[in-house]
């Protein structure tokens, strides 16, 4: 496994794209300060560029570098309790510093620290975050075995990681950049917004 995740290294330094399990689902990533890759990955996805993907880190003072300062009260209630975990946080994002595709053309950003071995080693060793979109084709179903990938999507990238996804559910998604905190989607991890958020 070791050898993989050199090599995974390796190809995201050379602007290319992977595919590798997470806690909730497989991924498909690319270095998030190569527009030409973060361009390929979309074309691969079929996604619509209007469209945010998640970014995926592997420490808070990772997240911090690309984002605007974090409230205390997010860190205290959200990434506190739920981080490394399936808990996606939607927050201001420094825009020089996350492409806009990557952000949909919004001025947020959605990240977390997954809680998988793999990707975390990756992303430590990479020394950046990295894209963390499921690895579908646009509308398909969320792949959370390595047999739920598509063979049409797999020849499109340049290396996947075999391995298991632990949680197998998507990630839940709160949106802390406004007020009150919005839940976008409820997933694996089950937030509560208190009503003096």
């Amino acid at each position: 496994m070791e050898t993989q995740i050199q090599q995974a290294i390796e190809i995201l330094k050379k602007g290319g794209i992977i595919v590798y399990p997470t806690d909730t689902a497989f991924g498909i990533g690319c270095a998030i300060d190569n527009e030409k890759a973060i361009e390929r990955l979309f074309r691969i996805r079929k996604r619509p560029e209007f469209q945010a993907t998640p970014v995926l880190v592997d420490t808070v003072k990772m997240a911090q570098d690309y984002l605007q300062p974090i409230p205390k009260e997010v860190i205290d209630k959200l990434i506190e309790p739920y981080w490394p975990g399936a808990l996606t946080i939607v927050l201001p994002a420094k825009i020089e510093k996350a492409p806009s595709l990557v952000r949909g053309g919004s001025s947020t950003l959605g990240v977390r620290i997954p809680n998988h071995p793999i990707t975390r080693a990756i992303i430590r060793e990479f020394g950046k975050p990295i894209l963390g979109p499921s690895a579908n084709f646009h509308g398909d179903k969320t792949p959370y075995s390595f047999s739920d990938l598509n063979p049409e999507l797999i020849e499109q990238v340049d290396f996947v990681i075999e391995g298991e996804c632990t949680l197998r559910r998507a990630s839940s998604v709160i949106d802390c950049s406004v007020s009150p905190w919005k839940i976008l989607r409820q997933g694996a991890v089950n937030v509560e917004i208190s009503s003096n958020q």
